[in-house]
C-alpha cells in the first residue's frame, strides 16, 4: 500500500532532488531530519518505480519514493 504525500524539496544545479518536508494528506509536516541513501528502486508492496530515499523522519527510518512526478511512501 502506498500513501501520497506532498514534498518540499531542494533541486541543486546538478538535477539532483534533495527532499526537506513530508506534508501528509492531513496537513501535517515533518521535517527529514536526515538523508541516509538515494537509489533507483521499485516499492517492494506498491508496485511503484522510481527514486528511493531513506530517510529519518520524526525519530523513524522511512522510504520515500518519487516516480517521477509524484511522492509516496510505502506500508
Amino acid at each position: 500500500m502506498k500513501t501520497f504525500v506532498g514534498i518540499t524539496a531542494l533541486h541543486d544545479k546538478q538535477g539532483n532532488i534533495h527532499p526537506m518536508v513530508m506534508h501528509w494528506p492531513d496537513g501535517r509536516q515533518w521535517p527529514v531530519d536526515k538523508i541516509l541513501d538515494i537509489r533507483k528502486a521499485a516499492a517492494m508492496n506498491a508496485d511503484g518505480r522510481g527514486v528511493r530515499y531513506l530517510c529519518h523522519i520524526a525519530n523513524k527510518e522511512v522510504k520515500l519514493f518519487h516516480d517521477g512526478s509524484k511522492w509516496f511512501i510505502e506500508h
